[in-house]
C-alpha cells in the first residue's frame, strides 16, 4: 500500500506535508496580493508626519507592542469595547506591521484623540498616576531623550520606495519637524494618530 510507504518513512512523510501545507497556504495569500481592499489605503489616510515616524520607533524600541495589540476583530465584545475593527487599508504603509497579538495592556488600534496629549504624558510618565491599578511600567526617561532627527529623513525616504506617498518637502523638511522635540513628544504623537481615519466616519 503506498500509504504504508508513506507513514513509515518519516522524511518522506514530513516532505509531503510541507508540499501540501505551501500549496494550501500559498491558494490563502497570494490572491490578498492583487485585492485592493488590501492593498489600498483607506479613504482619506495621510502618511505619518515625521514626528510620528520617530515616535513610531520610540514604541517599537520600547517593546510597547509585546503588551499592546493594534487590530481590533470584527467581534462584538471588540468592537464595542475598542470601536471599529481593523481593516488592512490601515495599514498598507506600516513597516513592519503592529498588529499584535498580546493584550496585557487593551488595543490601541483606536486610541488616537480618546485621551488629550497630557493624559498620555501622566500615562506613559508613570501610568499609576491616571491609572491606579495599572501593571504597565514607567517610562520616564522619555522626556528626558531628545531626537535630531538626523536619519528621520532617510526613514521616509525608505518608507517611500516601500509605497509611502511622501514627497520630496516632507522629506526635505523632517529634521527640522523633530529636532530638539522629546522622545515622549513623538510617542504622543505617533498614538494621537492610531485609527483616527476611519473613527472620525463612526
Amino acid at each position: 500500500m503506498k500509504h504504508e510507504l508513506l507513514e513509515k518513512n518519516i522524511g518522506l512523510l514530513a516532505l509531503c506535508m510541507v508540499i501540501a501545507v505551501s500549496i494550501g497556504g500559498l491558494t490563502q495569500i497570494v490572491p490578498l496580493f492583487f485585492q485592493d481592499v488590501t492593498n489600498k489605503p483607506v479613504e482619506g489616510m495621510k502618511p505619518r508626519t515625521a514626528l510620528e515616524v520617530e515616535g513610531r520607533d520610540v514604541y517599537i524600541a520600547n517593546g510597547c507592542v509585546g503588551c499592546h495589540s493594534q487590530m481590533i476583530r470584527p467581534f462584538r465584545a471588540e468592537t464595542e469595547r475598542y470601536g471599529h475593527y481593523s481593516v488592512a487599508g490601515e495599514s498598507v504603509w506600516d513597516h513592519p506591521f503592529l498588529w499584535g497579538s498580546k493584550r496585557t495592556g487593551p488595543d490601541l488600534a483606536r486610541v488616537g484623540g480618546r485621551y488629550s496629549d497630557d493624559w498620555h504624558r501622566a500615562h506613559l510618565y508613570n501610568p499609576r498616576n491616571v491609572v491606579p491599578e495599572s501593571k504597565m511600567p514607567a517610562y520616564p526617561w522619555l522626556v528626558e531623550k531628545h531626537l535630531d532627527g538626523k536619519d528621520t529623513a532617510k526613514k521616509m525616504e525608505v518608507l517611500r520606495t516601500l509605497g509611502t506617498p511622501y514627497t520630496d518637502a516632507d522629506i526635505a523638511g523632517a529634521q527640522a519637524a523633530v529636532k530638539g522635540k522629546t522622545e515622549m513628544d513623538a510617542l504622543v504623537a505617533y498614538l494621537q494618530g492610531l485609527g483616527t481615519v476611519i473613527k472620525s466616519k463612526r
